[in-house]
């Protein structure tokens, strides 16, 4: 398969509410209908199995960088980041590659 990956990890800041993580786990869900570049977009909490995980991950496929940065920089998206990640967000590490 060819194509490229983004992979990002946050970890919570304290008080983060579940109201808040749910809301953005629901906006991220509405990017594959916003955003045509997502070829495949998986995201989820942390499964609580192993110590000093972070809390949440996103995996975003595309076909290319190109493609990549235009969902990098789409509005809906950047809107998402600043509404809903940047008030509950303490940590954050990301990585992209080629498929």
């Amino acid at each position: 398969m060819a194509g490229f990956r983004h992979v990002v990890v946050f970890r919570w800041r304290e008080g983060a509410t579940e109201e808040q993580k749910q809301t953005l786990e629901d906006r991220l869900n509405e990017l594959p209908g916003l955003i045509s570049e997502l070829e495949a977009y998986a995201i989820g909490g942390d499964a609580g199995i192993n110590p000093g995980n972070f809390d949440f991950a996103v995996v975003a496929d595309f076909a290319d960088r190109q493609a990549y940065t235009v969902y990098r920089d789409h509005p809906a998206h950047r809107t998402v980041i600043d509404e809903c990640l940047k008030p509950i967000l303490a940590e954050r590490a990301a990585v992209q590659y080629e498929l």
